[in-house]
């Protein structure tokens, strides 16, 4: 990320650091030693055990007494165990398919609009698939943002089986020599057993059509929500594998700190977040500049 989105990051994440930072320093300005109710507080916060545990672990090798000290290593800890790694953008350079799930209303067919425009924008040559058949204007979102980034798409009726234009869009794709499909699916968890079916067919679908494609399966979730947002994500991870987050509406919300919940607790990492309306608002997830803008004094 850049130094501009970096300043925006900061300014997006007020509300945010406004209600996480006091109480933070409430905690660090509370105590004047390092004791179980400290570390009980802390964890209250936002961190989970394992982030105590680290830092329970730091403090008593580095012999750290003043509480106040404890908010670098902790600092340094979220930072660390929200890190994405070295290959987390590996399927953006590779042949890729990428579902986009979420419900409705999160932001979805806005964020893979964003995404198209951004691949596009970076040589990629990229094809959508309006596989929300069930969801009405679904389509007509889907091609607005398709004719917006000058992109391929392939749609199919209302009520339509998903799982016909994503065939559809595969064959496409293979002909015009697509980088990365990016697929809009249905995100219905009222009934979870036809969503698991759902995405079991695509599934299917992609092994036989594109067989050893690279995947990616992103959820969409509105951070405005907080634990409803934790709670969605933990739903449909049970009817997909889920390889990443994109958080939407940062800039809205005191509880963007359910960025650090969904890592801890569900061990997916967030790899997008959008803090604007504009495409550029929508970015690449980097662990150290969020934890810093978090805390920026």
């Amino acid at each position: 990320m850049a130094g501009k989105f970096f300043d925006k990051l900061v300014n997006g994440l007020t509300k945010t650091r406004t209600s996480i930072s006091s109480g933070f320093n409430s905690i660090f300005n509370a105590f004047s030693s390092i004791d179980d109710d400290f570390y009980e507080e802390l964890e209250e916060m936002m961190t989970t055990e394992e982030i105590i545990d680290s830092l329970k672990d730091e403090v008593k090798d580095k012999g750290i007494k003043d509480p106040i000290e404890c908010k670098d290593l902790l600092k340094e800890n979220l930072t660390e165990q929200m890190d994405l790694g070295e290959n987390a953008y590996d399927f953006e350079n590779e042949k890729s398919i990428v579902l986009v799930i979420g419900v409705n209303g999160v932001g979805k067919t806005t964020s893979i609009g964003k995404l198209a425009c951004q691949f596009k924008n970076n040589g990629k040559n990229v094809m959508l698939a309006a596989c929300d058949t069930f969801r009405a204007a679904a389509k007509e979102q889907l091609e607005e943002w398709a004719n917006r980034a000058k992109v391929d798409i392939v749609s199919g009726n209302e009520g339509q089986d998903p799982g016909s234009v994503l065939f559809d869009a595969i064959a496409s794709a293979k002909n015009k020599n697509s980088d990365i499909i990016i697929c809009d699916t249905a995100g219905r968890l009222h009934n979870k057993k036809n969503l698991m079916n759902e995405l079991a067919k695509l599934d299917k679908i992609i092994d036989k059509e594109m067989p050893g494609v690279r995947r990616e399966n992103f959820i969409v979730l509105d951070s405005t929500t907080g634990q409803n947002a934790l709670a969605q994500a933990r739903e449909f991870k049970e009817c997909a594998d889920i390889t990443g987050v994109i958080l939407t509406k940062m800039d809205g919300t005191a509880k963007g700190g359910i960025a650090v919940a969904i890592q801890s607790e569900l061990g997916i990492p967030v790899k997008y977040i959008g803090i604007g309306e504009s495409i550029e608002d929508l970015q690449k997830f980097d662990s150290e500049e969020f934890i810093e803008a978090l805390f920026v004094e």
